[in-house]
């Protein structure tokens, strides 16, 4: 296991549950780099998500900035498309394309969010739509056919809506990350196709513990959320753009 790895992915998960992510699509683009195996490479960011954003959904809970009821209308309705996408059987090749496409579309979000969008003010009509539902449910097919727990998608889709604050979603993201990761799992596990390699992943699981629980507990004023994001779309853009290229 590479020192290098655990450093990164403590720095990811730190950074991430800070805004109620996971980290599954830097997890992913790390490893790709490493040029980890694709189906270890799934379970491994799944396994990392949950035990990353569990703490929080603690913290955004415990802080009042966790709407409960309305993140799990949309978390639930996401879990059966993520059993279903990570149940699609996926040659390597069509893996590394799909993600790719996937992490470059992540990072074109992300960028939107920080450069072109203009002042944020929640719309309070917008969570009397149903329109997020079929988002919820096309994210978690991605989420489970990748191994990403989708927050990364859902966050810029429901901040373009004006759903809520930033603070609301970042907490509603984290419990759709949470579900859609066990529902990911879940369908890896039943087709027999859940890895998990303990030197691998153990050395890896301990240190997104760690940063996913300081990063719980640090405020958005510490980390410069703008810089952090920043990072992480070149991070996420320069992994899919090389998967693009390479495939």
């Amino acid at each position: 296991m590479s020192v290098e790895l655990c450093i990164l992915f403590f720095t990811v998960a730190l950074l991430y549950a800070s805004a109620g992510f996971g980290g599954g699509s830097s997890y992913l683009a790390l490893m790709a780099l490493w040029s980890v195996d694709f189906q270890l490479m799934k379970s491994t960011a799944l396994l990392c998500n949950v035990v990353v954003v569990i703490g929080g959904v603690y913290h955004f809970y415990r802080a009042g900035q966790l709407p409960l009821k309305r993140a799990l209308q949309l978390s639930l309705i996401s879990v059966p498309f993520a059993f279903a996408g990570s149940y699609l059987p996926l040659k390597q090749h069509t893996f590394f394309l799909l993600l790719g496409i996937a992490l470059t579309s992540a990072a074109l979000l992300m960028c939107y969010k920080l450069f072109l969008e203009k002042e944020y003010v929640p719309d309070p009509n917008a969570q009397k739509t149903y329109k997020y539902g079929v988002v919820g449910a096309a994210i978690g097919l991605l989420s489970g056919m990748t191994g990403i727990g989708g927050g990364i998608y859902l966050s810029p889709v429901l901040r373009l809506g004006r759903y809520d604050t930033a603070k609301k979603i970042a907490g509603i993201c984290s419990v759709f990350i949470l579900v859609n990761s066990i529902g990911g799992l879940l369908g890896q596990a039943s087709k027999g196709e859940i890895i998990f390699d303990l030197h691998f992943a153990g050395p890896l699981l301990l240190s997104v513990i760690v940063g996913g629980q300081i990063g719980a507990r640090l405020s958005a004023a510490v980390l410069k959320p703008r810089i952090v994001e920043g990072a992480t779309a070149l991070l996420i853009l320069y992994a899919g753009v090389r998967m693009l290229i390479q495939g």
